[in-house]
């Protein structure tokens, strides 16, 4: 029984030193060959020889340098090379291969890397033949690789760091979203408090619900922007895992942090330029506030110069703030950024011919509009007639005047045309100082009603009359005296000129009530001129006290 113990022992112990021999052997397959070459080559040369060892073990040694590139640079050389080729993830064993040259014996990888060339005068420092020296160092290369792939292989390691980068990845995008969710969710429990709206010169710009909407709008867009970036900036630590796709790194980097390298370069260069941007723009903006400060004092009536009206300030400001906008335009537009550009040129020439073909008639109306400001025709409120529209004027515009008839109609008139046309203000002379607008109209009325009596008619109708001043008094003139009648003009003063129509209407009115009142007719007669048997159309007033009226004459044969 001890014996068969011992036996089996025995055998296993031989059985374990055998595997263990058959690993080491299997971990240094490489050392063994290099070994063996090593000690041929010491034998069969003198040469120097400087190894190659990719992988800390020596494949086998370079004697001979090729041109000016020394043996201890081609050992270099080589072994990076084979490290490149290790670290390829898809590395394929059959596209290793010799390609015989004219020269030399290169060993190549994939058609088109090449490794290593074998010269005649490297197998002449090993006094081999150079077939032979190519088909060694090819079946080390090889092997080492293969060696190095079963054993230390990245592959899984990449994938693994691969697998890891993307969980972090997918955990910070999901927590900058819940750092964005949470940011629109206090905004929005906080509305009442943040969002109020914006009004300016009590114009609504934007109430608080559209502000609050465009606020989450601007959250998410934030977000969005930020989570690519994120994503984006994540690419390049992914792509340098696999030596394959590394390449990509840097031209990833490239589409970011050249166009970001050039803004802030020119950015930094157009500074200059800027900072005298900035003081043109300071010392215009406050120009303009020093001289709209004249302007609303002349305005109120504070400052009073000869010949310039006060209703010219503003109008003149607008000008004087066009113009120096124009100019600091002017001497601003050769620093800005650019400017000196054929396309800059190009599209400010094409605005500017656009603008000049597309704007005739509103330039036409600009004009106009500005003569009719310092012609002073008429200004808001007043009430005029331009061609055949009469009415209140209720808008100046720098192209257009609107007026609002008595129909409550409004018409809109262009300035080219109430420039070209008469225009009529009655309210021109309605002011306090002023004596008023006068009202007329006219009534025919014939010889044989005395004059006297139709202007005490005529004048009675008109104190009876809304909105007629009894100071200055309403007059009458006789305005012609016709084949059969006499034309009576009742004129009285008025300061409500927008009230023509019922002024108007209230005064025929009143001549009919007056008129029947001192019983006279209002018409105009036509006489015959049959002077035998009629009475004269002389008042009785002018007639003598034996005047008779004749007796018709009838002379006639039988």
């Amino acid at each position: 029984m001890k014996k068969r113990v011992i036996v089996f022992l025995f055998i296993s112990l031989l059985l374990v030193s055998q595997v263990s021999f058959a690993q080491k052997a299997k971990k240094q397959p490489e050392k063994e060959i290099v070994e063996s070459n090593t000690v041929d080559t010491i034998a069969k040369t003198n040469l120097k020889g400087y190894p190659v060892t990719p992988f800390k073990d020596t494949l086998f040694y370079v004697y001979n340098k090729v041109g000016s590139f020394s043996a201890e640079n081609r050992a270099k050389a080589i072994s990076d090379k084979i490290k490149k080729i290790y670290e390829d993830a898809f590395f394929v064993s059959d596209s290793l291969k010799i390609i015989p040259s004219d020269i030399s014996l290169d060993i190549v990888y994939e058609s088109d890397f090449v490794i290593m060339s074998i010269l005649e005068a490297d197998a002449k420092s090993e006094n081999m033949p150079a077939a032979d020296v190519a088909k060694r160092n090819f079946t080390a290369i090889k092997r080492a690789i293969l060696f190095q792939n079963e054993n230390y292989s990245l592959l899984p390691k990449r994938l693994g760091l691969t697998a890891l980068l993307i969980s972090i990845l997918g955990l910070v995008l999901f927590f900058v979203g819940k750092l964005f969710n949470k940011v629109s969710l206090y905004v929005s429990r906080n509305k009442k408090k943040y969002f109020t709206g914006y009004k300016y010169n009590e114009i609504t710009i934007l109430s608080p619900r559209k502000q609050h909407f465009l606020a989450l709008r601007l959250i998410g867009a934030i977000k969005v922007f930020v989570l690519l970036l994120i994503v984006y900036l994540s690419l390049p630590i992914l792509f340098s895992i696999f030596p394959a796709t590394e390449g990509y790194t840097t031209t990833l980097l490239r589409w970011i942090l050249t166009p970001a390298k050039l803004a802030v370069l020119s950015f930094l260069a157009f500074l200059p330029n800027l900072f005298t941007i900035l003081v043109i723009a300071f010392i215009f903006r406050y120009t303009l506030k020093a001289i709209k400060f004249f302007v609303d004092e002349i305005s109120k009536g504070n400052i009073k110069i000869d010949g310039f009206y006060s209703d010219w300030a503003k109008p003149t400001f607008n000008i004087i703030r066009f113009l120096m906008y124009a100019f600091m335009l002017v001497i601003i537009f050769p620093y800005l950024p650019g400017s000196d550009s054929p396309i800059f040129k190009g599209v400010s020439v094409f605005v500017g011919i656009l603008f000049s073909l597309g704007s005739s008639n509103a330039i036409a109306n600009m004009v106009a509009g500005l003569v009719i400001t310092y012609m002073r025709p008429f200004k808001i409120g007043d009430f005029i007639k331009i061609g055949d529209v009469s009415g209140e004027v209720i808008e100046k515009t720098a192209l257009v005047t609107r007026i609002r008839t008595p129909k409550f109609e409004d018409i809109t008139i262009p300035n080219s045309s109430v420039l070209s046309s008469t225009s009529t203000n009655y309210s021109a002379n309605t002011k306090e100082e002023s004596r008023g607008l006068v009202m007329h109209t006219t009534v025919t009325i014939g010889y044989d009603v005395p004059w006297r009596d139709v202007h005490k008619a005529l004048l009675n109708a008109a104190t009876k009359t809304d909105f007629i001043e009894t100071t200055p008094a309403p007059f009458v003139l006789q305005t012609g005296l016709d084949d059969f009648y006499v034309a009576y003009e009742i004129n009285a003063y008025t300061k409500e000129p927008q009230k023509q129509p019922h002024i108007y209407s209230s005064l025929h009115q009143n001549i009919q009530d007056s008129f029947n009142e001192a019983g006279i007719e209002i018409m105009s007669p036509h006489y015959k001129a049959l002077r035998d048997g009629n009475k004269t159309t002389i008042p009785e007033d002018y007639l003598g006290n034996n005047y008779e009226t004749p007796t018709f004459n009838i002379n006639g044969k039988l």
